[in-house]
């Protein structure tokens, strides 16, 4: 059973899925119509899933984006950029990979970011959403409709995976900032620590 999640939304790995190890977090976006003099037309959109590792002390220890499709240690992988939207509706267009048994014991939190890297702005993106997978029976253990509420915004901290008491959580964000990739978006990432 999937467990629709909102901003803020916290939910016990350990309780929703025992012994998950392998997760994936997905993106999932359509293309953006725009009107023009002869019609409306669908344009594609180019939007960048990227996953950031920190340490207790809040060191950023690695980064998994579009130019570093691995973490060093291998636990991360990024499937790889989705340079124009659509695809199958309902399916993620980008997904990043953790596998939980094998991360680094120093890495605390995972930050989940998406920008957009052709600088649109969030407005009118249809159908957003991430999801959170268990890859060991490829079922879905959370979902996360994202509210394209962006305005004028570039970038957005979707969620973060962390670990408390020994155990790991994940918590949906809904942090807006601008810039076209992750970096820019230190401000609104810092209080998500």
């Amino acid at each position: 059973m999937t467990i629709s999640l909102v901003k803020g939304g916290n939910i016990s790995l350990e309780k929703v899925a025992p012994g998950l190890t392998n997760i994936a977090l997905g993106l999932g976006w359509d293309q953006k119509e725009k009107k023009g003099f002869f019609g409306k037309r669908m344009v594609n959109v180019d939007l960048d899933a990227s996953c950031l590792l920190f340490d207790e002390n809040k060191k950023l220890l690695d980064s998994i984006w579009f130019r570093q499709l691995k973490s060093r240690d291998g636990s991360v992988v990024h499937t790889g950029d989705d340079l124009t939207g659509g695809g199958t509706k309902g399916t993620p267009n980008e997904e990043i990979k953790v596998d939980l048994a094998n991360l680094s014991q120093n890495v605390k939190t995972l930050i989940f970011t998406v920008n957009s890297f052709s600088s649109d702005t969030f407005d009118g993106i249809p159908n957003a959403f991430c999801i959170l997978k268990n890859l060991n029976n490829n079922e879905e253990v959370a979902r996360y409709n994202l509210s394209i509420e962006g305005g004028g915004y570039t970038g957005l901290v979707i969620a973060k995976l962390y670990k408390h008491n020994g155990e790991w959580k994940f918590k949906a964000l809904d942090g807006w900032g601008k810039g076209r990739t992750f970096d820019k978006l230190s401000p609104v990432i810092a209080p998500c620590l």
